[in-house]
C-alpha cells in the first residue's frame, strides 16, 4: 500500500472544497443534475451580457455546443468586471530576465488593453473573426495583445516564441492571419535574442493573408522595418484612447487557436470557445489552486503553450487574482532565481513542471533553504507524470513539508484540469494525478468501453463532453473526429480518447502511464515508457532519463534508455568504468521495480536530453538516433540543439 500524505489543513484558513466529503457531494451533484449543475456554475461565475437557451447541445456530436444563445466577452471577464472593486489590485507582477521589474493593476490593464485594442481596430482594420497570430516573448504585452484581441472578437493565436520561421509560417497560413504580432527580441540568460528577424523570413513566403506587423521594442536591437507592413507598437500605443467598446460574443464564438505538433504531419490547431473555456479556467483556479484574493499566483510556463494561456492569463485573471510573469529561465543568475523570487512577492502557490524540478533539484538541491519559503501553500506539477524522487523533494524541500502538491493532468483539448488532486481534500499519492475534478466523467476503459481491471493499463478517456473541452480542429472537421473520436466508444457512442494510459488502484486514484504512442511493445508486451523511466529515476545518481524503443532481433523492439547523471567521474577510464556498473545497477533497479520484461538491451550516459523551452523530452529524436536515423526533425525550437549532435557522437562511438 502507498503512503498516503494527507494536506495540512492549518495552511489554509477558508478553502472551496475543505474535505473528501464535499469533493464527493460535488462529484455526485452532477451525477444527479450534469447539465443542470454546469448551469449552476455558469450562471455563478460568468458575467452574461445577455442569457444562454440552452446548457448543452448534442445534435451535431461530438461536435457539443454549450450555453447557446448566451452573449459574454472573455476580456470583461477577466479585467473589466473587476474594475469595481479590484481596480487597485495588482494583475500582473512582471519580472524580466535581467531583473527589471514592472507590475499592472487591474485597472492599468484595462487601459492598456482597451488603447492596444483600438489600435487593433483602428491601424489594421482588425474586427471580429478575424485571426492574430502572436510571436512574443514573456512580458505583458504579450497578455495585453491576448486580452486586446478577445475584446474586439478578433481569434489570437499565440506561437511559441522559440519557434522557428518554418513552424511560424505553417500555422499563420493555416489560421490565415490578417496581423502579426511580435517583439523585436528579448533576453535569455542575460543575453539578447531576437524574434522579428523569424518573423520576416516566415512572411518571406506563402503568407500572403499578413498584411501587416506590429513590433513591441522590448530590447531596442537594431531591426530591418519594411515601410507599410511593419509598424512599431511602441509609437502607435500612444496615440489610442484608453476607452474601447466590448464587442458582445456568442458563447460559441472562437475565443483562440492554438496549435499543437503531432508525431508526424501538419500541426492541428485546436479551437476553444469563449464562455466553455473561460468557465473552466476560473473554476480550477478556484479547486485546484484555492486561489484566495489576496494571493500571489505563478505559473512559469510560457504563453505560448496552453498552460500559459489558461493559467497566467486567462484563469488567474478571472478569478481576480495577481498573476506573475517572468521572462527568464529558471536556473539564471544562478539556481536560486525561483525561489528569490517566491520570497520577494510572497507567493503562495507556484506551478512548475516535472523537468523544471529535476533541473533545479540536479543545479541547487539546498537552494530552497537558503530562503524564506513561507509564503507558499500549494506547489504544482504540470506537463508530464512527475517521478516519485522528484515529488520527494519538492514536497520535503521546496514546501517544508508543508504545502499540498497538486499533480495536474490535462492537455491543450481539455482547456483545463481535468483530474488532480484538491489541496486540501485530497489525501495525496506521490507522483499519482488521484482524481477527476468534478464534472470531469473519467474513466479508465478498453477501446471497447469495458472498465479495466484495478491495476490494469487501460486508456484514459472523458465519456462526456464538457464545457472547456476543444470545439474543433481550425478548418479540419474530419481530422478532429479522427484524432479524439475515433479511437474509443461507450455503449456504441463515440467518446474523448486523450491518447493517454492510465490505470486505477484499489483505493480508486488514477495514475497517468504515458502516451499510448510511446508504448514499447517487448516482445508482445506492451511497456509504458514512464513506467521504466519512473524506475529509473529512483537511482540516486540519475537526474533524469528517457526510454524509446530500438529495434531488436529477438525480441521485436528492446527498450533503450538515455540517461542525464547527477554527478560523473572526472576521467575518462574512471567514467567507463562507473557507467558500466550504473548500467547493472539500473537494470537491476528495473527488475525489481518492473521485472525482467522491462530491462533495458541498451544505455548510454549523456549529458542532457533534447528538449523544448518549456521542458518537453522530444522522444521523436531520440528514437531516430536509436533507430540509427538521420534527423529530419526541426531541432530549433530545443533548448539547446547541440545536444542532438553531442548524443548522436556518444551513441555512435
Amino acid at each position: 500500500m502507498q503512503k498516503l500524505f494527507y494536506p495540512k489543513k492549518n495552511m489554509f484558513k477558508n478553502p472551496l472544497i475543505k474535505n473528501m466529503c464535499e469533493y464527493r457531494d460535488l462529484v455526485d451533484e452532477f451525477d444527479k443534475d450534469y447539465e443542470g449543475t454546469w448551469a449552476k456554475f455558469a450562471n455563478e461565475k460568468i458575467d452574461w451580457f445577455k442569457p444562454y437557451d440552452q446548457i448543452l447541445d448534442e445534435s451535431n456530436a461530438p461536435f457539443y455546443k454549450w450555453f447557446t444563445g448566451g452573449q459574454m466577452n472573455v476580456a470583461h471577464q477577466c479585467v473589466d468586471r473587476h474594475l469595481e472593486t479590484k481596480k487597485n489590485k495588482a494583475a500582473i507582477i512582471f519580472e524580466g530576465d535581467n531583473g527589471d521589474q514592472r507590475i499592472l493593476t487591474y485597472r492599468e490593464l484595462a487601459y492598456e488593453v482597451n488603447k492596444t485594442a483600438n489600435m487593433f481596430k483602428n491601424n489594421f482594420g482588425v474586427k471580429k473573426g478575424d485571426r492574430v497570430v502572436i510571436y512574443m516573448p514573456m512580458i505583458p504585452e504579450s497578455a495585453i495583445v491576448m486580452l486586446a484581441c478577445a475584446k474586439i472578437g478578433a481569434i489570437h493565436s499565440v506561437v511559441f516564441g522559440g519557434f522557428s520561421a518554418e513552424a511560424l509560417r505553417d500555422r499563420i497560413i493555416d489560421a490565415e492571419a490578417k496581423l502579426v504580432v511580435t517583439a523585436d527580441g528579448a533576453y535569455r540568460k542575460g543575453k539578447p535574442y531576437m524574434l522579428k528577424p523569424v518573423v520576416d523570413i516566415a512572411l518571406s513566403s506563402g503568407c500572403e493573408c499578413v498584411q501587416n506587423v506590429c513590433v513591441v521594442e522590448r530590447n531596442g536591437e537594431n531591426i530591418e522595418w519594411i515601410a507599410g507592413r511593419d509598424y512599431s507598437y511602441n509609437e502607435l500605443i500612444k496615440e489610442q484612447s484608453s476607452k474601447c467598446q466590448t464587442e458582445p460574443m456568442d458563447s460559441e464564438d472562437p475565443l483562440f487557436l492554438l496549435y499543437t505538433s503531432g508525431s508526424t504531419g501538419k500541426p492541428k490547431g485546436v479551437q476553444h470557445s469563449s464562455a466553455g473555456y473561460i468557465l473552466w479556467a476560473q473554476m480550477t483556479m478556484e479547486w485546484v489552486f484555492d486561489i484566495q484574493d489576496n494571493d500571489t499566483f505563478w505559473c512559469t510556463a510560457d504563453v505560448g503553450w496552453i498552460t500559459g494561456h489558461t493559467y497566467i492569463v486567462y484563469g488567474p485573471l478571472a478569478a481576480g487574482a495577481t498573476t506573475v510573469m517572468f521572462e527568464g529561465v529558471p536556473t539564471f543568475p544562478d539556481a536560486g532565481r525561483c525561489w528569490k523570487m517566491v520570497e520577494e512577492y510572497q507567493i503562495n502557490q507556484f506551478y512548475t513542471a516535472p523537468t523544471a524540478i529535476r533541473l533545479l533539484h540536479k543545479m541547487g538541491a539546498d537552494e530552497p533553504t537558503k530562503y524564506d519559503l513561507s509564503s507558499l501553500r500549494i506547489l504544482g506539477t504540470v506537463g508530464e507524470p512527475i517521478d516519485p524522487p522528484a515529488w520527494k523533494w519538492y514536497y520535503e524541500v521546496v514546501g517544508n513539508s508543508n504545502c499540498s502538491i497538486v499533480d495536474t493532468y490535462w492537455q491543450t483539448e481539455t482547456g483545463g484540469h481535468v483530474i488532480s488532486p484538491l489541496p486540501v481534500a485530497t489525501p495525496i499519492k506521490p507522483a499519482c494525478a488521484t482524481f477527476a475534478l468534478p464534472g470531469i466523467i473519467a474513466e479508465v476503459i478498453e477501446s471497447d468501453g469495458t472498465p479495466t481491471e484495478i491495476g490494469e493499463k487501460g486508456l484514459m478517456c472523458i465519456t462526456k463532453p464538457w464545457p472547456a473541452m476543444i470545439r474543433t480542429i481550425w478548418n479540419n472537421d474530419e481530422r478532429f473526429i479522427k484524432s479524439y473520436f475515433g479511437d474509443c466508444k461507450k455503449e456504441g457512442k463515440a467518446i474523448y480518447f486523450s491518447g493517454d494510459g492510465a490505470m486505477i488502484d484499489e483505493d480508486g486514484y488514477i495514475t497517468i502511464t504515458g502516451r499510448t504512442d510511446d508504448v514499447i511493445n517487448v516482445s508482445g508486451h506492451r511497456m509504458g515508457t514512464a513506467e521504466v523511466e519512473s524506475a529509473i529515476k529512483k537511482h540516486d545518481n540519475v537526474a533524469s532519463v528517457a526510454v524509446v524503443g530500438k529495434p531488436h532481433e529477438i525480441k521485436g523492439e528492446g527498450i533503450f534508455a538515455y540517461v542525464v547523471l547527477k554527478s560523473v567521474p572526472t576521467t575518462q577510464k574512471d567514467q567507463t568504468a562507473e557507467e558500466f556498473a550504473l548500467a547493472k545497477e539500473i537494470n537491476a533497479m528495473i527488475k525489481t521495480e518492473i521485472g525482467a520484461i522491462a530491462l533495458c538491451d541498451g544505455m548510454i550516459f549523456v549529458s542532457d536530453l533534447p528538449k523544448t523551452r518549456s521542458g518537453k523530452v522530444m522522444r521523436r529524436i531520440l528514437r531516430s538516433i536509436a533507430k540509427g536515423e538521420k534527423i529530419t526533425q526541426d531541432i530549433s525550437t530545443l533548448e539547446n540543439p547541440n545536444i542532438v549532435k553531442s548524443i548522436e557522437k556518444i551513441f555512435n562511438s
